[in-house]
C-alpha cells in the first residue's frame, strides 16, 4: 500500500514484525555491543546497568513513543523535517518547529559520516579474525594492528565505500523490498552469533565473574556523572533525536500500539547490549585482564583474549560477523531520514534520493578518514575553545552526539509535551487516561530536566 504524492510515495510496513525487527535493528548497533560494555566497564558494572535501565525506561520510552507517534500523524509527509512541520501546523503551532526535525536529520547526518567509517573497522578486523592475524599476539600487537589500520587511508576509504555501496543499495529498494529484507538477514544472524558467543563464553571464559560484575550492583559507585553518562548511552543506544524512529513511524499503520512497540524496543535494545556483556567480560576476567579498558576492549583487547583460547580463529570470526551485522543495520536506519528529507524536499524518486545522499556522505566521510591519519593535527573549528582540540572526525562526533542529540530531545519532549494539544498525542499513543498521565509527566518534566542537566554537564566539562 502506498499514497502518491507527485513523485514521492508514502510507503508502508508490510507487518509489525517488520517494524519491530528494523526499528531494533537500527537501535541495536555497535552503542550496545561496542559502547555499552565499556561503559559499563568504566562505571561500576552493575550499578551503571540500573541507572541505564532507569534512563532508558524513564526518558528512553516516551521519547521513542513521542518520536513514533508524530512521524504516524503526519499523514502526507516522510521525513523528520516534514513532519514536525505538519503536525505543527495542522494543530495551530508554529511551523518554526519543522526545525527540530531539521536538527535531528543534521545530526544523524554527521553521525553517517563517523559510523561508516567505524563500521568498516569491523570489516577489517573480521577479515583479518577469519584469516588468522590475531593468531598469539599480545597488547602491543594488537595495539600495531589497531595503528596500522588507522594510519592507513587507502584501505580505511575501501572499507567506507564497501559500507556505504551496501546502504545504498539496500535503502534504493525501499522499505519492504530494501530495508526489511536486509533486516531479516541481519538481526537473526546478529542474535545467532551472540547467543554462540555467550555459551563459548561461558565454557572458556569466567562466567561468574562476568555474572557478578553485571548483576551485583555496588551502590557506592553511583554518582552524578554516572547518571549522566547512562542517559547519553541511552540516547545513543536507543537512537533519540536521530530522526530515525520519527521517518519509521511515519511508515506505521494505525492499528499498531506505539506504547507496545516502544517497551518491546527498549527491552530488546537492553537484553542485546547485556548479552554483549555476559559474552566479552566472561573473556576479558579469563585472560585477568581489566574491564575499563575503554573504546579499545573490543578492538584492543579481544583480540588478545580470544588468541589462546580454543577454536580462538573461528570465534574471532563469529564476534566480528555479529559487530558487522550490528553496525550495518544501524547504517540503514540511520541512513533512511537523509534520504526521506532529500526525497520530500527536492520531490525526487527514492532511487535518486539515496544515490545523491550516498555519494555525499561518500565523499564527506573521505575527510573523517584522513582526519584519522594525514590531517590528524588539522583542528577545523580551533577558533571555537570547546572544539579548538578535536580533528574533522571528532567534530563529527561530538557535534552530533553531545549537542544536536540533547538539544533534539529537549526540543521534541517540550514540542510534545506543552505544546501540542494533549488530545492529539493521547488518540496517537492510545493509553488511557492512568498511562497518559504518567507519559506526559515522564515527557513534561523528567525528560527535559535530565536531558538539561546532561547537556549543560556535558559541554561545562
Amino acid at each position: 500500500m502506498a499514497a502518491n504524492t507527485g513523485v514521492i510515495k508514502i510507503e508502508n510496513w508490510s507487518s509489525r514484525l517488520s517494524f519491530l525487527m528494523a526499528s531494533i535493528g537500527f537501535s541495536v548497533g555497535l552503542g550496545n555491543i561496542w559502547r555499552f560494555p565499556y561503559m559499563v566497564g568504566e562505571n561500576g558494572g552493575a550499578a551503571f546497568v540500573l541507572v541505564y535501565l532507569a534512563c532508558a525506561l524513564c526518558i528512553g520510552v516516551p521519547l521513542v513513543m513521542a518520536e513514533w507517534a508524530i512521524g504516524r500523524n503526519a499523514k502526507n509527509a516522510i521525513s523528520a523535517m516534514g513532519s514536525f512541520k505538519q503536525v505543527a501546523v495542522e494543530n495551530n503551532v508554529s511551523a518554526k518547529w519543522s526545525s527540530v526535525g531539521g536538527m535531528a536529520i543534521m545530526a544523524v547526518f554527521m553521525m553517517m559520516l563517523t559510523y561508516t567509517v567505524i563500521t568498516g573497522w569491523t570489516l577489517d578486523y573480521f577479515t583479518m579474525a577469519i584469516t588468522g592475524s590475531f593468531t598469539d599476539i599480545n597488547a602491543s600487537k594488537s595495539q600495531n594492528i589497531f595503528d596500522d589500520l588507522m594510519s592507513d587511508p587507502i584501505r580505511l576509504i575501501f572499507w567506507h565505500s564497501t559500507v556505504v555501496a551496501i546502504t545504498i543499495y539496500v535503502n534504493s529498494r525501499g522499505v519492504q523490498s530494501g530495508i526489511e529484507k536486509a533486516v531479516r538477514i541481519l538481526m537473526p544472524s546478529l542474535f545467532c552469533c551472540m547467543i554462540i558467543m555467550v555459551i563459548y563464553s561461558s565454557f572458556v571464559g569466567d562466567m561468574a565473574a562476568a555474572v557478578k560484575f553485571l548483576l551485583t550492583p555496588d551502590f557506592t559507585q553511583i554518582t552524578a556523572e554516572t547518571f549522566l553518562l547512562a542517559l547519553g548511552q541511552a540516547f545513543f543506544s536507543i537512537g533519540i533525536a536521530m530522526a530515525v524512529m520519527v521517518t519509521y513511524g511515519s511508515y506505521l499503520d494505525k492499528e499498531s500500539s506505539i506504547p507496545q512497540n516502544a517497551f518491546i524496543v527498549v527491552f530488546a535494545d537492553t537484553f542485546v547490549a547485556m548479552l554483549a556483556g555476559f559474552a566479552i567480560f566472561p573473556l576479558v576476567f579469563a585472560n585477568a585482564m581489566s574491564p575499563d579498558a575503554g573504546a579499545g576492549l573490543v578492538f584492543q583487547v579481544l583480540p588478545i583474549a580470544l588468541s589462546d583460547l580454543p577454536g580462538g580463529q573461528l570465534f574471532s570470526g563469529i564476534f566480528f560477523l555479529l559487530l558487522i551485522a550490528a553496525a550495518l543495520t544501524s547504517c540503514i536506519g540511520n541512513f533512511e531520514p537523509v534520504v526521506a528529507w532529500v526525497k520530500e524536499h527536492f520531490n525526487m524518486t527514492r532511487k535518486k534520493a539515496t544515490l545523491i545522499s550516498g555519494l555525499t556522505i561518500w565523499l564527506l566521510g573521505i575527510s573523517s578518514i584522513l582526519s584519522l591519519n594525514v590531517l590528524k593535527d588539522f583542528h577545523p573549528f580551533e577558533f571555537i575553545s570547546l572544539l579548538e582540540s578535536k580533528t574533522i572526525f571528532e567534530n563529527f562526533d561530538y557535534i552530533s552526539a553531545s549537542i544536536l542529540l540533547p538539544i533534539g530531545g529537549l526540543l521534541t519532549a517540550i514540542f510534545v509535551g506543552w505544546r501540542l494539544p494533549q488530545s492529539v498525542m493521547k488518540k496517537e499513543l492510545g493509553l488511557n487516561d492512568f498511562g497518559f498521565s504518567i507519559w506526559l509527566f515522564l515527557i513534561r518534566f523528567v525528560a527535559p530536566i535530565a536531558i538539561s542537566i546532561v547537556f549543560v554537564t556535558g559541554i561545562l566539562s
